[in-house]
């Protein structure tokens, strides 16, 4: 893969103690420079006529390269690195995420209300009649995002201690972007019996089950009785989320090429928790020539009824030990290709099989199924998941609306119709006017987001009657 030079994730923060004499930052400067660093801010800390105490700030490609960076910056003559900061585990320090009081506790009369005897008369209340925990609790804005440690973001089974920064982040969003209080839940097993337990004994406290980095195939058979024995809505994002956000894409995608669902041939690479809900979602949407890739070949494939018939359940129609082919020919005529899988699977001359207007979605991060430089150009359509690139399928796009719509109306589910409606609420966010190659989703930031995904979930889950909340608000 091409050099894609310093990368912002990875930013020092060095202390430099100087000689106070002419030239010596530019020996710094000229260092850095020879070393590919991209230099930011330079800031003086203190200053005395025999030494110089800088602050200079700079993005590396890697942690290794930081560390490279540091050792020949100690070896300049008359330089001493004092300190080093990564901004990453900085912003980190003491957790990203804390609990508020709604109201400020500075009489005896308003704890007495908020707290015992007052909280009582509320205990009561909801004991007689349940359904009013949603009225006076938490419950109607809180999700529990619960994992087990077991597949952390890209970077493998890391346990559940590892795992909570990432929990935190996602409750970060769900905060900033839908308003949801939202809970890390980190449990110490990965037994799928336990967990199972733990989330049915903790689900009166929320009002929906955020699954998340849960390894597959641990992660369906969790969901599946999680959402059979729970009255609120349980999804595990790292399947539908991303679904739903591909589903979006690809609706705008083929407004580019001009086709229809019915007559594109898709290949979906990658049958893990994403791959399989995505090909889920796209037999739902009305795909009718779907193949799917594992690491042996094509092990899902076959009449169109058949495999619409089992998308609740894909198992039956695959044959992981018996590949019917390659991955390559798959691709031969595919109009679509969709990566859920590894970087770098795909050569340019395997994108060269495919109809004349591909569309290539190489969501595998950080490096992609192929590399962006090597497949624009031979693409009508190419996303990523990446932010640095057009065309971001992130799975933010779809879960605060998801569940913002869900707790609106008191759901007991997040089903099939609801992401479909998802789907379609972010796609038709980008006016038809203004589609294009580069331009097939809307950015993570904009604002008609959430309250768009969150009316069209709504609505579908009334519609499909799994919504408590009938009225509209």
């Amino acid at each position: 893969m091409p050099d894609m030079g310093p990368y912002s994730n990875y930013t020092l923060t060095v202390r430099l103690e100087l000689a106070n004499r002419p030239g010596m930052f530019a020996r710094v400067a000229l260092t850095l420079g020879k070393e590919g660093v991209s230099l930011g801010a330079v800031d003086i800390v203190s200053a005395s006529p025999e030494k110089m105490v800088r602050d200079v700030t700079f993005d590396v490609k890697s942690e290794e390269h930081g560390e490279q960076v540091l050792e020949l910056l100690g070896t300049i003559p008359d330089v001493k690195v004092l300190s080093a900061s990564d901004r990453i585990f900085l912003l980190h320090l003491g957790g990203k995420i804390r609990v508020e009081s709604k109201l400020p506790l500075t009489t005896r009369n308003t704890l007495s209300m908020v707290y015992t005897p007052g909280v009582g008369r509320v205990s009561r209340a909801i004991a007689k009649d349940r359904a009013k925990v949603y009225a006076f609790t938490t419950k109607s804005n809180s999700v529990a995002v619960v994992t087990d440690g077991s597949a952390v973001l890209g970077l493998g089974n890391l346990g559940p201690e590892a795992a909570l920064p990432v929990m935190e982040g996602k409750a970060m969003l769900f905060k900033e972007f839908a308003g949801i209080d939202a809970w890390p839940i980190c449990l110490s097993t990965q037994d799928p019996d336990e967990i199972v337990r733990i989330v049915q004994g903790i689900a009166p406290s929320f009002g929906g089950i955020n699954l998340e980095d849960i390894s597959a195939p641990r992660c369906f058979a969790i969901e599946r009785r999680l959402k059979d024995t729970l009255d609120i809505p349980v999804m595990h994002d790292d399947q539908h989320g991303t679904a739903v956000v591909i589903l979006a894409a690809l609706k705008n995608a083929l407004k580019v090429i001009k086709k229809r669902f019915e007559e594109v041939r898709v290949v979906v690479n990658g049958l893990g928790a994403a791959g399989t809900a995505c090909c889920q979602i796209l037999l739902a949407a009305g795909v009718s020539h779907l193949v799917g890739c594992g690491r042996r070949g094509i092990v899902l494939s076959g009449d169109p009824d058949r495999l619409r018939t089992c998308r609740h359940d894909l198992a039956p129609c695959l044959h992981q030990d018996r590949p019917t082919g390659t991955l390559q020919d798959g691709l031969k005529g595919a109009d679509v290709f969709i990566g859920l899988s590894v970087g770098n699977v795909l050569r340019p001359e395997d994108l060269d099989l495919m109809a004349e207007d591909r569309i290539v979605f190489a969501m595998a991060n950080p490096d992609p199924e192929i590399a962006p430089e090597l497949a624009m150009p031979r693409c009508r359509v190419f996303a990523t998941g990446r932010s640095d690139y057009p065309n971001q399928i992130n799975n933010v796009l779809a879960f605060p609306g998801l569940f913002r719509g869900a707790l609106d109306v008191q759901a007991r589910d997040i089903n099939e119709a609801m992401q479909l409606a998802a789907a379609q609420a972010i796609a038709d966010i980008i006016p038809e006017g203004t589609i294009s190659e580069d331009y097939i989703i809307p950015s993570v930031f904009d604002k008609q987001v959430v309250p768009r995904v969150s009316k069209a979930v709504a609505a579908a889950a009334r519609e499909t009657g799994v919504a408590r909340r009938l009225r509209k608000t």
